[in-house]
């Protein structure tokens, strides 16, 4: 079942890539049909799935290269079947975006983009072998570079494309250092085979720390952010979606799959450097966030002290708080996500983010209003929403650790609050523009079903948080 997930999309790019006089119409359709299909599939995986085994399900294991002990080896838990739901949820999202945005005339290049990057993704989510997992890692940049590059808005594109390029490429090197050591240190890199081995404490600490250069730039932690606003600012909306609800994640989940799951006292030893960064990365995120102009920076950066807080509760290492670090990157994935959207959606009305340009907006697009409050407040982590529960439990787990990085992670909601609403206060209300009254129509029916989604899992993560914990019992 695992391998046909991942193929699906590979056989949606190699149907379109054989097709190059087709229709802009029939790629987006058939396109469309397919990530639906897919989403389809990975909801019957979450159904098939055995909650109460706390162990990898779905095994599929096959010889890779001869003789050499390595294997193409897959399998799901809890962790992985969340991302792949959230990353099979996104895509559909991404391909309608293509209905209203300047990829006309490059539609079939622009959704075979997205099919190979779900594929890889995929791939990520589901290797239990370290070397593939790493082939898929550093693939993802392919599709993600071409996006930000062919499909971005401005003239800064390619600059910003070959910034996430090398920023990820370059600090991979070190990941792949340490998997060819542990490679000819062990023999295998099997995960599970992994897990029963006892690495020395030193070759444990410098394996640890080149995982974490890798993981920590695409987090992005501090100092290693830098690629991340200019990357949102030029991609495409759909680029944002994908980029802050998926590829931002991969740094989260290789924390807690690999530097946390094979290298514990390693994990536990850097554990004060980790606290320290994050905590400065929450703080100086936000204040970063209230001097910004530009809509989609602002987002950035506050999806950069998001996953500071997410790193907090992933290396508190109890069960409270990575499981609350699990629910806020997935919550983060569906508001971020919603808030690029909304972004994208003015952006397309009068092809400006600059926040200035912009007030009294609840008088002429109620609609839109009501939605961009519904995740500016989810981005707060006001309670009854998705994010509400994460932010609670990592506090709460990392209290019972370090009381003073509670305090000062718990600040950083604090800062976010006054961001989120001073936003609001600018962009919503005062004075009606003279231009909005003309140019500013509200939601049509096509941006209220894409919108629609995200406000539903919005309020259901955050009232019934046991629809995913139930599935969490591998911590």
């Amino acid at each position: 079942m695992l391998l046909f997930l991942t193929l699906l999309p590979i056989f949606g790019a190699t149907v379109l890539s054989f097709l190059p006089n087709i229709g802009r119409s029939f790629a987006q359709s058939f396109s469309l049909s397919l990530s639906i299909i897919i989403f389809n599939f990975s909801v019957l995986l979450f159904y098939v799935f055995d909650s109460s085994n706390d162990w990898f399900q779905l095994m599929f294991e096959v010889s890779w290269i001869f003789n050499s002990n390595l294997f193409l080896s897959f399998a799901v838990d809890g962790l992985s079947l969340s991302m792949i739901l959230l990353t099979s949820f996104l895509i559909p999202i991404c391909i309608l975006l293509s209905w209203n945005t300047n990829v006309y005339k490059k539609a079939r290049e622009y959704v075979i983009a997205y099919f190979i990057m779900q594929a890889f993704l995929f791939g990520i989510f589901i290797s239990l072998d370290i070397l593939l997992f790493y082939l898929f890692f550093e693939a993802v940049l392919i599709p993600m570079f071409l996006i930000i590059g062919v499909f971005g808005s401005r003239e800064r594109r390619i600059r910003a494309s070959y910034l996430l390029f090398l920023y990820t490429l370059l600090s991979s090197i070190f990941m792949f250092l340490a998997i060819l050591f542990i490679y000819y240190k062990t023999g295998t890199t099997q995960y599970t085979v992994l897990k029963t081995i006892k690495f020395d404490i030193i070759e444990e600490r410098l394996c640890w720390f080149c995982f974490f250069l890798s993981f920590a730039v695409k987090m992005p932690l501090l100092p290693f952010h830098i690629w991340l606003p200019e990357a949102h600012c030029e991609a495409p909306t759909s680029g944002s979606v994908i980029l802050a609800g998926i590829l931002l994640k991969l740094g989260g989940y290789g924390f807690l799959r690999f530097s946390i799951g094979l290298f514990p006292e390693a994990s536990a030893f850097f554990t004060p450097m980790i606290y320290t960064i994050s905590c400065f990365g929450v703080v100086y995120a936000s204040i970063t966030t209230l001097q910004q102009i530009d809509l989609k920076k602002i987002i950035a950066y506050s999806s950069v002290g998001h996953m500071g807080l997410v790193t907090i509760g992933l290396f508190s290492c109890n069960s409270q708080a990575i499981l609350g670090a699990i629910l806020l990157m997935i919550s983060h994935g569906i508001v971020s996500s919603a808030l690029f959207l909304c972004v994208g959606i003015l952006y397309e009305r009068y092809h400006t983010r600059v926040v200035k340009y912009y007030s009294g907006l609840i008088h002429t697009m109620p609609l839109f209003s009501a939605c961009f409050m519904i995740f500016s407040l989810g981005n707060i982590g006001l309670p009854a929403t998705s994010s509400f529960v994460g932010e609670f439990l990592i506090i709460l787990g990392c209290f019972e650790v370090n009381s003073w990085t509670a305090l000062l992670s718990a600040s950083g909601m604090v800062l976010g609050a006054g961001y989120s609403l001073w936003l609001l206060n600018r962009l919503l209300f005062g004075n009606i523009k003279r231009f909005s009254i003309t140019k500013f129509r509200d939601l049509t029916r096509f941006e209220f079903y894409l919108l629609f989604p995200f406000v539903l899992l919005t309020f259901i993560l955050g009232l019934f948080p046991e629809v995913l914990i139930n599935f969490m019992t591998v911590f």
